[in-house]
């Protein structure tokens, strides 16, 4: 299934005048009233969605298998992995990988690797199960902005060894990235010094509000660089600036209802949740409770 969205206005108490568009407005079958049309259109915009499963590391740390089949049940149809020390595929091979997700109904979209070591068997191996990404992470705030400069010619030649086999290269911002360093941005820099077809992007949400940038400015200033998106709220109960902040989506203080809508009108295609802070919860549980959040959100 692809992301396309039922996009409605409501009004709090389904007001007549409600708007609608064209088409929401064909009439209505006998058996089903305006009411309930309204109401059914309301029950979801996306359909997909993902974890990553950085979200539950412990668990999948303890037992992988049984803690991808549990998200599953909670309704997430794409994954995005990480490599915790066994690699990418968690000690399976790429197909015993595949047939898992496929067992499941879940798609591994992509995962955050280490790029920078191996990449040409990662791709091989990724685009042989259809994988979508692989994704740089990390690389830490650099020195100068020479560092990064040399990271975007990295960027594209691991890009290049990404398209060969089938999979796209992306990266994945942190705060770092959007201090100012010798008078620029270095995710500007990044972005407008890497190839479109060979670099995209993952925007944590979290991580550029907590940097005082505005997601929704930045996704709109690069239309169809960011590609993916991460899903990860702000506690407003912590310091504007506490590093780990994150918090069950939906009960901080971002407004996830417009930067999703801003993400699909501007060629963002994968969205993935993710939270690291469990304050009066568990992983599983938080992952449970994100699922239900981004399977009813409206916008």
């Amino acid at each position: 299934m692809t992301n396309r969205r039922k996009f409605i206005q409501i009004s709090s108490a389904l007001s007549v005048g409600a708007l609608l568009p064209l088409q929401f407005c064909s009439p209505a079958k006998k058996e089903e009233s305006t009411t309930d049309a309204i109401l059914d259109a309301a029950k979801g915009i996306l359909d997909d969605f993902g974890l990553q499963l950085y979200s539950v590391k412990e668990n999948m740390a303890e037992d992988p298998v049984a803690t991808i089949k549990s998200v599953a049940g909670f309704g997430y149809t794409q994954l995005e992995g990480f490599d915790g020390g066994k690699g990418i595929f968690w000690g399976m091979s790429p197909t015993d990988f595949k047939k898992l997700m496929d067992d499941l109904g879940v798609k591994f979209i992509a995962s955050h690797a280490n790029t920078f070591e191996n990449l040409e068997q990662q791709a091989e191996q990724a685009g042989s199960i259809g994988m979508q990404y692989l994704i740089c992470p990390w690389v830490g705030p650099q020195k100068s902005m020479d560092d990064f400069k040399r990271l975007a010619d990295d960027f594209n030649k691991q890009g290049e060894i990404c398209k060969k086999h089938g999979v796209k290269f992306a990266y994945h911002n942190h705060g770092y990235t959007f201090d100012t360093l010798d008078g620029q941005i270095p995710q500007d820099y990044l972005m407008e010094n890497t190839d479109p077809g060979l670099v995209d992007f993952e925007m944590d949400t979290y991580w550029v509000y907590t940097a005082g940038k505005d997601p929704i400015e930045y996704i709109k200033k690069y239309p169809g660089r960011f590609t993916l998106g991460h899903v990860k709220d702000k506690s407003g109960d912590l310091p504007f600036s506490e590093a780990n902040g994150s918090t069950i989506v939906g009960t901080g203080i971002m407004d996830f209802p417009s930067i999703l809508r801003a993400g699909m009108d501007n060629g963002m295609k994968y969205f993935i949740v993710e939270q690291e802070r469990f304050e009066g919860t568990n992983p599983m549980d938080a992952a449970e409770k994100n699922a239900a959040y981004m399977k009813n959100l409206v916008f």
